[in-house]
């Protein structure tokens, strides 16, 4: 690992130390920092593709992207210290127990989407709606059944 790497994700551990103080799993603190990043890849896929298709489809497509992003993080950082599986199993794994949180997520961007002019017009706010609605569901199940 590079030198500028190392030390990011230095500074990283010290801050999850840091708020592992209030009383939160340091691996839940990382899922969430990792779920951050994922909300970024979301949201620049959505923007991205909102003037090129439907809401429901650029949010479903941010979903996708933001998933894979967040797998990758995970394994490599949050979950670090576990035996992994094949990447493209694990990767599966990972997909379809988020598939719950998908539900959450999704069903909440899609409803605030449906429902209200400005979630269209800024959908950060479907966005950051539905990451909150997911991220609890998503951590549960991807320490349980993905990254054991």
């Amino acid at each position: 690992m590079r030198a500028n790497q190392q030390a990011l994700l230095s500074r990283l551990d010290a801050l999850v130390v840091l708020l592992a103080r209030l009383g939160l799993p340091e691996s839940f603190i990382r899922f969430g920092i990792v779920g951050a990043l994922g909300f970024c890849w979301d949201t620049g896929t959505v923007y991205l593709l909102r003037g090129h298709t439907n809401l429901y489809i650029a949010g479903t497509c941010g979903f996708f992207i933001a998933a894979t992003a967040n797998w990758a993080a995970n394994r490599l950082w949050t979950f670090r210290h576990h035996e992994h599986d094949a990447a493209h199993v694990q990767w599966a794994r990972f997909i379809a127990a988020n598939a719950i949180g998908f539900v959450f997520n999704r069903g909440v961007f899609f409803a605030l989407v449906a429902r209200f002019a400005l979630a269209c017009q800024q959908p950060v706010i479907a966005i950051v709606a539905g990451t909150l609605a997911g991220l609890v569901f998503n951590y549960f199940l991807s320490k349980r059944f993905v990254f054991r």
